[in-house]
């Protein structure tokens, strides 16, 4: 909608007004209006893969380390984030779960929604920078250790769908309302199938970190593109993915099936000290990190924001490149009334201007961020 407002009153979406509507509403002399001057009102943005933001990370294994993305993050129009753990010894996993469980009610800036756990039931053939001796076999015990740890706040969960013991996995996650999404996996179009049949419809990080497509064997890649129902996530930092393959994506794949994430390390925008990520140092070039020791990508850079902003650049009109980075998420992770400026949903609003500067952040009616 073209020059509309947006009412907000008591933390939610009161009203959203046309022009005309808007100029024939009387309101009471105690509502504050802002004018934004022709910037974009937007849904929350909603980043359900992230490990770390600004020097914070959950490999701190610390309930402050996830308050201060929390913070951060806010700065940047993100209303409400997954914090994502790398798989790990279980013991440390198990203490990275309770970090970010112990800073749930407590944030100041965009809220932790739950966990997503990327691991440890992934593909030793498609690790990227995962560490090979934190993987582990489907093992129902360790699962159930992992939830108990949670308090129930597991969202998401990356898997490889070709692992023994899967299928049962995937039931006992079903059951527990988690989500789950094929990634780091080396599945072949069979095991895809089988693994939407279980279930596993949501993808981790299309493209990356999973079976190519093939002209014999359409790989985990294929199966994503193929599959209607299958939604992905997007890495749209241009190097992830290229360009005119993100267009393709988008041409091909119902556009209420792509999620944007970052997966941005704890380094990102981060301003001093040495840039760490998963305990090993990495380093800034070619627009993404990569690990110092043998310049594997090691991952993202990006900010939700400018995801938007390069999904516009890529062709994209602004309504479908938000979209992608707050309704599509929030339907995928089961999210309700967020995600959308409609009366009733939470008042999570983003006001930026035409270059993707962010010039206000509201989070359920409070104003975290204000320059306008």
């Amino acid at each position: 909608m073209e020059n509309c407002s947006v009412y907000i009153q008591d933390g939610k979406i009161e009203d959203v007004f046309s022009e005309k509507r808007f100029l024939q509403k009387h309101f009471d002399p105690s509502v504050r209006i802002f004018d934004v001057e022709g910037a974009f009102i937007v849904p929350g943005l909603i980043d359900t893969h992230i490990h770390g933001f600004a020097g914070f990370g959950t490999e701190d294994n610390s309930p402050e380390a996830i308050i201060e993305m929390s913070r951060t993050l806010a700065q940047f129009g993100v209303t409400a984030f997954n914090p994502t753990l790398y798989p790990s010894e279980p013991d440390t996993m198990i203490a990275s779960i309770k970090a970010v469980v112990d800073a749930m009610g407590k944030e100041s800036g965009a809220r932790i929604m739950g966990l997503h756990l990327e691991g440890p039931f992934i593909s030793p053939d498609r690790l990227g920078v995962q560490r090979p001796e934190t993987l582990s076999s489907v093992h129902i015990e360790l699962m159930e250790r992992l939830w108990t740890a949670s308090e129930g706040h597991i969202v998401n969960m990356t898997v490889a769908p070709e692992i023994k013991g899967m299928r049962e996995l995937a039931l006992y996650c079903i059951k527990k309302n988690i989500v789950l999404q094929a990634g780091h996996t080396n599945a072949t179009y069979e095991n895809m199938v089988e693994g939407m049949q279980a279930g596993i419809l949501h993808s981790t990080h299309i493209f990356n970190a999973m079976s190519e497509m093939h002209h014999r064997n359409p790989g985990a890649a294929g199966a994503i593109l193929i599959h209607p129902e299958m939604t992905c996530e997007l890495i749209a930092d241009g190097f992830h993915v290229h360009p005119d393959l993100i267009r393709l994506l988008v041409r091909d794949k119902p556009l209420d099936k792509i999620v944007l994430v970052t997966d941005s390390l704890k380094p990102t925008e981060q301003r001093t000290g040495n840039l760490i990520a998963n305990g090993e140092e990495v380093i800034y070039h070619d627009g993404c990190f990569h690990r110092k020791k043998d310049d594997v990508i090691a991952g993202s850079a990006l900010t939700m924001i400018n995801g938007v902003k390069n999904l516009m650049s890529y062709g994209l009109p602004v309504e479908n490149a938000v979209k992608f980075a707050s309704m599509n998420p929030a339907q995928v992770m089961k999210y309700s009334r967020q995600g959308a400026l409609i009366p009733g949903f939470d008042a999570d609003v983003v006001v930026f201007d035409k270059y993707c500067n962010v010039l206000a952040t509201i989070i359920k009616g409070s104003i975290k961020k204000n320059i306008l």
